[in-house]
């Protein structure tokens, strides 16, 4: 599903992304975790295109999406992404901001996109939800109605960078359940987190980044249980 040659990522003379290299395959769960400034969010950012690579190559399901002249819309149609901050629009409903972006990019027709945002809003357990706005929501609710915008647009791929944390702790867990659901869906996900309990219950591969290096790359289980690098076991040992 993806593929990363040699990415290297700059902003002027900071040098954030140092030749990352990775597969990911159809259906597994790639989480990422590191200490901040390690250039987690970056790498995810030009996944999405929503940063361009200084240099090196990236796959989307065999197409190469860092050649010049790619259409980029139509990449972030198969990469759906879910920020830490929810980005909704907080005068449009739950159903509209569901069924905006369908309606917009995808052409699809009110009826049809409304229709579809309602099965995502249950998909995400806020069927009760639909009329509300953001600001009669709480942080865990908004989050995920973002997530729900994200999947109306039925992508191939999710994002998430660090959803949780800016949620209160007693909002974390119906989020990360979503996400859960939507791993044992089958869902091709690479999860920027701190939560270590998501990592080990949902992940399929870790990946522990500092510096802009892949410092280490393991199981779960691996990971937490006999981390190889020195720097790994260091962070590790601090969080948890």
């Amino acid at each position: 599903m993806i593929k990363v040659v040699n990415l290297h990522k700059k902003f002027g003379d900071l040098h954030v992304l140092k030749g990352i290299n990775l597969k990911l395959r159809k259906s597994e769960v790639l989480v990422l975790i590191g200490p901040s400034g390690s250039g987690k969010s970056t790498f995810l950012r030009c996944l999405n295109l929503l940063e361009e690579a200084t240099f090196g190559k990236i796959f989307i399901e065999g197409v190469e999406i860092t050649k010049p002249g790619i259409d980029v819309n139509k990449v972030r149609q198969k990469i759906g992404i879910v920020f830490q901050l929810f980005n909704l629009f907080p005068h449009l409903t739950a159903l509209g901001n569901v069924s905006l972006a369908p309606q917009k990019v995808l052409k699809m027709s009110k009826k049809d996109a409304e229709h579809s945002a309602k099965e995502m809003l249950n998909k995400v357990g806020l069927s009760d939800k639909i009329n509300s706005f953001p600001a009669q929501l709480s942080g865990g609710q908004k989050q995920r109605v973002a997530i729900a915008r994200a999947l109306a647009m039925n992508p191939d791929i999710m994002l998430f960078d660090e959803v949780t944390s800016a949620l209160d702790p007693e909002l974390i867990k119906g989020v990360l359940d979503v996400m859960k659901s939507l791993a044992l869906s089958g869902m091709t996900m690479v999860v920027v987190t701190h939560e270590m309990g998501f990592a080990r219950e949902a992940g399929d591969r870790m990946i522990f980044m500092d510096d802009g290096i892949i410092m280490e790359e393991n199981t779960p289980e691996n990971m937490f249980n006999n981390p190889q690098n020195p720097r790994t076991k260091k962070f590790l040992e601090a969080i948890l």
